[in-house]
């Protein structure tokens, strides 16, 4: 953007004020097209940059990012009020209760040995504590021997047999 404003006359006002000088002088119903805008700019100011339709297409799309205007069919035109504005993605983050937020202290959130059981716990598996002292370890039971089939084989899928190459002699 610093790039555009060097480009552009002294006496231009910024884009994103002649956009929506546009939009409400022509007041479409269906919007605004970006020639019409382009258009209806033009004749306002007298001169442009020579990259007018690219720094046009730029602020169009980022006041669209910004949510300062909506597209529909290609036509540009402000959001109704009634409209929710457009949300992000991902989750949103969850509704603060703004009764305690007014009830817990800073210090309350940081150390655990205070605030008991409000206490927020972080995503994952809690880190070791390297004040406790070593676990003992586990001791392994006598494996039982498991008694004979009744076949007389073992259990599973039979060991594979390396085949002996035939005709080779060893030495």
């Amino acid at each position: 953007m610093a790039g555009e404003e060097l480009n552009r006359p002294p006496s231009l006002p910024p884009y994103a004020e002649m956009i929506f000088s546009a939009i409400d002088a022509l007041k479409e119903k269906d919007g605004s097209s970006t020639s019409s805008i382009s258009n209806y700019i033009e004749s306002t100011c007298g001169s442009l940059p020579e990259e007018h339709t690219n720094i046009l297409a730029d602020q169009l799309n980022k006041l669209v990012e910004n949510g300062e205007l909506v597209v529909s069919n290609n036509n540009y035109m402000r959001p109704d009020s009634a409209t929710p504005a457009k949300r992000g993605r991902g989750r949103p983050p969850k509704a603060k209760d703004p009764s305690a937020a007014e009830t817990e202290t800073p210090a309350a959130v940081t150390s655990p040995a205070t605030a008991g059981s409000e206490v927020k716990r972080g995503r994952g598996r809690p880190k070791k504590d390297p004040n406790a002292p070593p676990s003992a370890k586990k001791v392994k039971a006598a494996t039982v021997p498991t008694p004979p089939s009744k076949t007389g084989r073992p259990r599973g899928r039979p060991r594979k047999v390396q085949p002996e190459p035939a005709g080779v002699e060893a030495n």
